[in-house]
């Protein structure tokens, strides 16, 4: 896995950071890690400068002035990632709700499934793969990525899952520029335009569990982004095919 990156953005996750960076470490010995940190006050950042001395040449830290939306965090990231030869660019939380044993699972499957962007996924195969979460919460994200399939028209089952790996030409593609949503609609959008863009997209069954360190940073906001927010995005890819008709 040398050609990988895992991009882990992070605000106040100084009870993780450092467990998850082991941990994503154990997996590979070639692996790097890229942390996308919001000037976290919790002084996370400053952690990770200090693993940098262990993790020499793998472990790197983009500090941005303040915190402006986890979706924000990872163009930074993409951006960043570009820059450099990896082929094969991870999104991943801080808090282990994605399983670092996980990666090579997703990572497999662009490798050697031919995938070009896989999904973590938590609801595939008729089945709920989510530990710790309350039965609000949980009804709440099932069924904004059934509303999300059925608006979009996406053959994707976890449409808002956020442990995904992406070949480079997908991020190549996509006008990182022009990705409007910050929070979790962020997760949709990115995966619509990769549909859009007719790659292919593979959903990899893993189990994800709900933080027990550390605060969630889901908001009422964030959800009534990814609510309305597919509907216009829905909407302008139709406006858009529409004038290349024309």
């Amino acid at each position: 896995m040398q050609d990988t990156v895992v991009i882990i953005p992070t605000y106040n996750e100084i009870e993780n950071i450092e467990a998850i960076i082991r941990a994503v470490f154990s997996e590979s010995n070639t692996i790097h890690i890229l942390v996308v940190d919001d000037n976290s006050p919790d002084l996370t950042a400053l952690k990770v400068k200090e693993l940098q001395q262990e993790f020499s040449n793998r472990l790197f830290v983009e500090v941005r002035k303040e915190k402006a939306g986890l979706g924000t965090a990872y163009i930074h990231g993409f951006y960043w990632c570009l820059k450099k030869p990896y082929q094969y660019i991870f999104e991943m939380d801080a808090d282990f709700s994605h399983n670092p044993k996980d990666l090579i699972k997703l990572y497999n499957a662009c490798k050697k499934d031919g995938a070009d962007m896989a999904i973590g996924s938590r609801y595939i195969n008729n089945t709920v793969n989510v530990v710790n979460w309350d039965m609000k919460r949980l009804l709440m994200s099932y069924f904004a990525s059934k509303y999300v399939k059925f608006i979009t028209r996406m053959r994707i089952h976890d449409t808002t899952a956020g442990f995904v790996c992406y070949k480079r030409q997908v991020l190549e593609a996509i006008d990182l520029s022009k990705i409007k949503f910050i929070g979790y609609a962020f997760q949709i959008e990115m995966k619509f335009k990769t549909y859009l863009k007719n790659f292919k997209i593979i959903e990899v069954p893993v189990i994800f569990t709900d933080r027990s360190q550390g605060e969630s940073k889901l908001s009422s906001g964030i959800i009534s982004e990814a609510v309305f927010g597919v509907i216009s995005m829905k909407l302008k890819s139709l406006f858009k095919n529409k004038k290349r008709v024309k």
